[in-house]
C-alpha cells in the first residue's frame, strides 16, 4: 500500500479547519501554538517542580479535551455542528478567541523568565501582582480558557464543546495545584495575601 501525502494532508486539513470563516480560528490556533514552542525556550532555570506523576490530575483531562477539540474527531464520528451563527457570528467570535490570546501573550511577556509550562518554582522566583497579574491571578489560563470556549461554541459540535470544557476543567485544576505549589514555596504571607487580594481566574470577581 502506498503512501499519499495528499489524503494526510486532507485528513489533517479538515472539517472547521478547512472551511472559511471557521478556517480563521485555526489560522489563530496554530499561529499562538508555534510562537508559544518557539516562546518556551526563554525560560529560567528551574528549581523544583510538581511531580510527573502528581501532574496527571491536569494533564489527562487538558489531553482528552485536546483530542475531542480537534476536527478530525467530529470528522470520525460523522459529527454535524448543532448550529450555524454565519460569518458576522463567527468573525466575533473569532475576534474574541483572538482577544483570550492576546491577553496570554502579555501574561507571558509580563512573566518573563518565571514562567513554565509545568509548575515550577524558578530561580529567583517571587510573586508577580502587576499587568495582568493584577488582574487574575492565572491570566494566561483565562485567556486560553476564553479562546477555548468561544472557539468551541463558534464551531457548534458536540465534541467540539465538550473538548473546550475539559480543557477548561484541566486549567482550572492546574491553577489550583499552583496555588497549592507556590504557597508552600513562596509563603502564605507572600502568595496567600496575594491569593486573598486578587481574583483566580475571572477578572473582577471576588478572589477566593
Amino acid at each position: 500500500m502506498s503512501f499519499d501525502p495528499h489524503s494526510v494532508l486532507a485528513i489533517a486539513w479538515s472539517g472547521w479547519t478547512a472551511t472559511w470563516p471557521t478556517q480563521l480560528l485555526a489560522i489563530i490556533w496554530i499561529t499562538w501554538l508555534v510562537s508559544w514552542v518557539v516562546a518556551s525556550f526563554w525560560s529560567g532555570r528551574t528549581q523544583k517542580q510538581v511531580m510527573t506523576w502528581d501532574s496527571q490530575a491536569y494533564r489527562i483531562p487538558i489531553l482528552v479535551g485536546g483530542i475531542l477539540f480537534t476536527p478530525w474527531t467530529a470528522q470520525i464520528l460523522g459529527e454535524k455542528p448543532l448550529w450555524h451563527f454565519g460569518n458576522l457570528g463567527i468573525y466575533v467570535l473569532s475576534a474574541l478567541t483572538l482577544a483570550g490570546i492576546s491577553f496570554t501573550w502579555w501574561a507571558r511577556i509580563h512573566l518573563g523568565r518565571f514562567w513554565s509550562n509545568s509548575i515550577t518554582r524558578k530561580e529567583g522566583h517571587q510573586v508577580i501582582d502587576t499587568g495582568p497579574y493584577g488582574l487574575v491571578r492565572h491570566p494566561i489560563y483565562t485567556g486560553l480558557i476564553a479562546g477555548m470556549l468561544a472557539t468551541g461554541i463558534a464551531v457548534g459540535t458536540v465534541t467540539a464543546m465538550l473538548g473546550a470544557v475539559l480543557i477548561s476543567l484541566g486549567m482550572w485544576q492546574k491553577a489550583r495545584m499552583e496555588e497549592g505549589f507556590l504557597t508552600n514555596e513562596l509563603g502564605a504571607d507572600a502568595y496567600g495575601s496575594y491569593c486573598r487580594r486578587i481574583p483566580m481566574l475571572v477578572p473582577f470577581l471576588p478572589p477566593r
